[in-house]
């Protein structure tokens, strides 16, 4: 029996301030967007707006609440305090909902300073907290930093952990987190990938559009954590550095951050090397497929050790540690820090060694299969609804669970059964089986 249509819906609070969570949050909006029980309120916190706005617009969404929080320069603590200040009201104000049901939980990504603030800001107006890509972890609190203190804490807070991967889900079990309130999913980075994919883009910088048409050999270079501002960063460009002028043929493409102290540390060494080009940020299209054109990627970032072994581009990691431990121990990332000679000398492996490079770039990709925004969703009305739980992309979760943790004491229906069965609706009747009737519709 199909689901029956409803008067009003659950709101979810979705809080998004930087590109990664913007792109790997956007497949959920546009997912609940068809929900006929959930209806999506975007906060967009201005941390990185200049970053998110391409992200929103690629994919047709229009941010329903603009906190500013990044306006003017800003520290991170900063950044929290306005995020807290402002976001406050705001959730307060859709925690009563506009006609009979009010927000059902508040979604956040990841490890930002954004994700943590929200999430507190939630926890304090006693709202449930769903934590997409719970999980992961490198066990030191300063690498990276803030991040892994960020998703430590707002583990803490969550009532629901969406766990891309079983790894994930072991690491959150090993911290008491119940295995009940937790459903692996896979990682919705792949399904903004796989949605990304379908796009023609056109670059805004004509020497990258150029390389691209070309038959070179291209590497993708990014950096910017501020764990490596101390000296890391210059140690990474000249690894690259030292790469392109040995191999003259390679294109190296490198966007930039916007931050000016990452800039200040890389300009210097790579802005006069001929094969190096130093662009602005990409617009997250014209990445996606630049990745997907790429040899190899040079990265310290984390969602490109997730996306790009989809594309079968082996990934150098230039961190000491990576909470994605499962792409090392399948072997689509190679952790090689950064010292110079380390990066360098990997690279040159691959670039050289044909059995090397097709060992590594024929690695499947641990991290999803495209559909964990369904399972996010269908998550979401099982828990909201008492439907039918999705099929997982690994262990699922229990609904009763996930209810007490939200504050709701031995909740045999939810508000929206409660409605139906004061409408004269048999709710016994209603079933759903997940996200694979959508996918056939």
């Amino acid at each position: 029996m199909d689901l029956p249509e409803v008067d009003s819906k659950f709101r979810v609070v979705i809080i998004v301030g930087t590109r990664p969570e913007a792109i790997k949050l956007f497949p959920i909006i546009l997912e609940m967007k068809e929900s006929k029980f959930l209806e999506p309120f975007v906060i967009n916190t201005g941390q990185h707006r200049d970053l998110v706005q391409p992200v929103f617009d690629m994919a047709g969404i229009t941010p329903d609440v603009d906190l500013h929080a990044g306006d003017s320069p800003n520290t991170l603590n900063q950044i929290v305090a306005k995020v807290l200040d402002r976001a406050d009201s705001i959730i307060e104000k859709e925690s009563r909902g506009n006609n009979w049901f009010p927000t059902a939980a508040v979604i956040v990504h990841g490890d930002t300073s954004t994700a943590m603030a929200g999430a507190l800001t939630a926890i304090q107006e006693k709202r449930p907290v769903v934590h997409v890509e719970a999980g992961l972890r490198t066990g030191n609190a300063l690498s990276p930093f803030p991040e892994e203190l960020n998703r430590q804490i707002i583990s803490r807070i969550a009532a629901l952990h969406l766990a891309p991967t079983v790894t994930n889900l072991n690491n959150l079990v090993s911290e008491q987190i119940p295995a009940d309130r937790i459903l692996v999913t896979g990682n919705t980075g792949i399904d903004a990938l796989m949605w990304t994919a379908r796009l023609e883009p056109e670059y805004a910088d004509p020497r990258v559009a150029e390389v691209v048409k070309s038959d070179a050999d291209v590497i993708v270079m990014t950096a910017h954590r501020r764990e490596h501002w101390g000296g890391g960063l210059a140690r990474i460009a000249q690894a690259v550095r030292e790469v392109a002028e040995e191999k003259p043929e390679i294109q190296v493409i490198f966007p930039m951050h916007p931050n000016p102290k990452v800039r200040e540390q890389v300009e210097p060494i790579l802005q006069e090397v001929p094969n190096v080009i130093l662009t602005e940020p990409m617009e997250y299209a014209e990445f996606a497929h630049l990745l997907g054109r790429a040899k190899i990627a040079i990265t310290d970032s984390g969602g490109i050790q997730e996306e790009a072994p989809s594309l079968g581009t082996p990934v150098l990691v230039t961190r000491e540690e990576t909470e994605r431990h499962e792409g090392v121990e399948a072997g689509t990332l190679l952790l090689v820090g950064t010292e110079t000679d380390s990066i360098r000398d990997a690279a040159l492996l691959l670039l050289n060694d044909p059995v090397a490079y097709q060992t590594m770039a024929a690695r499947p990709n641990p991290y999803g299969d495209g559909f964990a925004s369904r399972r996010i969703i269908a998550a979401l009305e099982s828990i909201a609804f008492g439907e039918s739980a999705p099929t997982a992309f690994g262990p699922s979760f229990s609904r009763n669970a996930v209810l007490e943790a939200s504050g709701f004491d031995d909740a045999p229906r939810t508000p929206y059964e409660e409605q139906r069965l004061a409408m004269g609706t048999d709710v016994s009747a209603v079933t759903y089986t997940g996200p694979e009737r959508r996918q056939s519709q």
